[in-house]
């Protein structure tokens, strides 16, 4: 299954891979933090390392550390906007709750 970006969110992350004129793709993982327990980590990845799992959608590479495929499986990551504001959205089907604001969540 692993996780896969939207059509919107792949543009987004294309877009800023080509400004910054370097780059592979982007890296997701979560790291434990907030009140809920854990949170998404995001960032663009130069290279990849021999223990990532790659995977790829819409042209687009997502890397993934081995241990947080376990909190991420089937998430899709979404570029949303609403208003005057905008950002990525984690679709994730293994979250069972996670604070008010949303910035942290458990599985």
């Amino acid at each position: 299954m692993g996780v896969s970006l939207s059509e919107s969110a792949a543009r987004h992350v294309a877009n800023f891979i080509t400004k910054r004129g370097k780059g592979v793709g982007i890296r997701l993982g979560v790291t434990t933090s907030g009140c809920s327990g854990m949170a998404y980590r995001l960032e663009f990845v130069d290279e990849t390392q021999p223990e990532d799992l790659v995977f790829e959608s819409h042209g687009v590479k997502v890397v993934i550390d081995p241990k947080s495929l376990a909190y991420l499986e089937g998430t899709e990551l979404d570029f949303v906007k609403d208003g005057l504001n905008e950002g990525f959205k984690f679709n994730n089907p293994n979250v069972k709750d996670q604070c008010g604001c949303g910035e942290s969540f458990n599985v």
